[in-house]
């Protein structure tokens, strides 16, 4: 018999906008639900979101789809400093300022190589002023590493659901090529 106290777990801390599993962040109010799971260290992810972000906007703008992306640190081996994990977890402090998409595609532009140490949190901190976040709050946030526990569990979620590189897109729960051609196709044909 242990004489260890029973230890309760603390409720996972999620940022603003958080999907109701916490395992991601939902963009939009559509019907159909769109999920792209990247690593912001994927130069797949990178050219992903250059050919289909537009598609995806404009979608999301007509208010045909929730886009619920899941920042994972999936690529962490790749980096000397866990930089995806990191990044992601920046993400989730651009989320609470309510400039995720704004501050994803800032980080995207400015993607380090792999193999590398990635980008330090003060370089983290100050891409945010590119999307229009306050440095204070937001630096503050992304240098206390406020998101590295959610971040762990959208990667954790990821690979329990089958998710085995970035990016990789569900249409309504299907697997789909990431690319804007099969997204749309996919897309019309939930609405049906």
């Amino acid at each position: 018999m242990s004489t260890r106290p029973h230890r309760i777990a603390s409720p996972l801390h999620a940022p603003a906008g958080a999907s109701a599993d916490k395992d991601g962040i939902v963009v939009g109010a559509g019907p159909v639900v769109v999920d792209a799971y990247i690593d912001f260290m994927c130069p797949f992810c990178k050219m992903f979101e250059q050919a289909s972000g537009p598609t995806l906007d404009r979608l999301v703008g007509e208010g045909v789809i929730s886009l619920v992306y899941h920042p994972m640190g999936f690529l962490d081996g790749l980096s000397t400093s866990r930089y995806s994990s990191r990044a992601a977890s920046s993400s989730g402090c651009a989320a609470d300022g309510g400039r995720f998409m704004e501050y994803t595609y800032a980080l995207f532009a400015n993607q380090p190589p792999e193999g590398g140490p990635g980008l330090t949190d003060d370089e983290l901190a100050g891409i945010g002023a590119m999307a229009g976040l306050t440095e204070s709050a937001f630096g503050a946030c992304v240098r206390n590493g406020t998101y590295l526990d959610w971040t762990a569990h959208v990667t954790g979620t990821a690979v329990e659901r089958g998710v085995s590189g970035t990016p990789t897109v569900l249409v309504e729960g299907t697997a789909v090529p990431a690319n804007p051609q099969t997204i749309v196709t996919a897309v019309a044909a939930a609405v049906r």
